[in-house]
């Protein structure tokens, strides 16, 4: 039953909201760098990292349940036309933020006289980006525009090595899967306990590999699952009540928690455990929310799809779309009080972005996602988007 799923539904809804989550962190995080209202102290406000770990769960799961697919219905997996597909993905609009980030905006801003300073000149950041180490980037410059890329970084490297685990590993799947968990977990824990200050340790947790496969765990099972998640107790509705509880406390109160509980403060700041748990979690929702028959919320309607299917551009545009509003209407917003001056601000912002990850979803990165019909190895619908 499980094994010809072609589209999971909901999970565009989740991809826009993680993406959403991540321009509110950023969002505030500019806004109070340029000493404008903000509600950086909100942890609404502070869910960018998080957020970007569910991006990760749900990529492991969703290129592991294709892999799975392939595999099966082909008895092989080409490496070529896997890196192909992904390529055609990623890398027009990884490249192009790239190019402007790097070449384009500093231009214009020393053209204009800008007081903004772009920390880092393109001789000095351009091998980062090439070979996918954007996160090399963050530890060595701090924040800046491209900041988000470190993600694309993670998940390109993890492709790299994933399909051709997958491609030479012929039944022990399960095995894989938590060897890679658990050498990623124990080099994680000996950098934790020896090495915290030091610049590898950050890479380390930039590297979330184990929330990667963790999605490629869930994939597995629900791959080879033939009932329905909706006989199990753990996707029935008392308990994705509590669940969901949690994760809107997580996200809506972590702060005020953390201060009043030990017990929280334990469950959600404990380095690797906490990780490892939000990790966990994330594959529940991905689960429930597009395969449980008695799910209590429906992300499956066409406004989530068509939010969902622009997300990659959400994301990657976001930081120039704060950016320019912030510089050219920051001042006027700021005059109207900090209530008004944010619904002007979000108003403004999230209109903008939507429509800047359209355009460029229709006119150009559609260009390239329609030559990945050309590299299928099997007649499936993308799970990356709903045709």
């Amino acid at each position: 039953m499980n094994k010809n799923i072609k589209y999971f539904d909901g999970l565009n809804g989740l991809r826009f909201l993680a993406a959403f989550l991540v321009l509110l962190h950023h969002a505030e995080s500019i806004r109070s760098n340029y000493q404008l209202s903000n509600f950086k102290e909100f942890s609404l406000f502070n869910n960018g990292g998080v957020a970007v770990s569910f991006f990760f769960v749900l990529s492991g799961f969703l290129i592991t349940y294709l892999i799975l697919k392939e595999k099966n219905q082909t008895q092989g997996l080409s490496i070529r036309k896997f890196y192909i597909r992904r390529i055609l993905r990623i890398w027009p609009l990884y490249y192009l933020v790239v190019i402007v980030g790097t070449i384009i905006v500093p231009a214009v801003l020393h053209y204009v006289h800008s007081p903004v300073e772009i920390p880092y000149s393109f001789s000095e950041v351009i091998l980062y980006y090439v070979f996918f180490a954007p996160f090399m980037v963050n530890l060595f410059y701090g924040h800046h525009l491209l900041e988000p890329l470190w993600s694309i970084g993670v998940e390109e490297i993890f492709y790299l090595i994933w399909a051709p685990l997958f491609k030479f590993v012929k039944k022990n799947y399960v095995l894989l899967i938590i060897s890679l968990i658990f050498i990623k977990t124990a080099f994680w824990f000996f950098l934790l306990r020896y090495y915290p200050d030091g610049n590898l340790y950050q890479i380390f947790c930039w590297l979330q590999f184990e929330a990667m496969a963790i999605g490629g765990y869930g994939a597995n099972y629900i791959y080879h699952l033939n009932k329905d998640v909706s006989n199990f107790k753990v996707f029935s509705k008392p308990f994705q009540l509590i669940l969901f509880c949690f994760l809107i406390a997580r996200f809506t109160l972590f702060r005020f928690l953390i201060e009043q509980s030990e017990i929280f403060k334990y469950i959600f700041t404990t380095p690797i455990f906490s990780n490892l748990l939000m990790s966990v979690i994330f594959l529940w929702l991905i689960i429930n929310i597009s395969l449980n028959n008695k799910r209590l919320i429906n992300l499956n309607y066409g406004i989530f799809n068509f939010l969902g299917e622009i997300s990659y551009g959400v994301y990657m545009y976001h930081m120039f779309v704060i950016f320019f509003i912030v510089l050219i209407f920051g001042d006027l917003f700021n005059g109207f009080g900090i209530v008004i001056s944010t619904l002007l601000f979000y108003l403004t912002l999230t209109l903008s972005v939507i429509f800047v990850a359209w355009l460029s979803k229709k006119f150009f990165e559609n260009r390239f996602l329609k030559l990945k019909s050309h590299f299928q190895s099997i007649s499936i619908i993308s799970l990356d988007e709903k045709k």
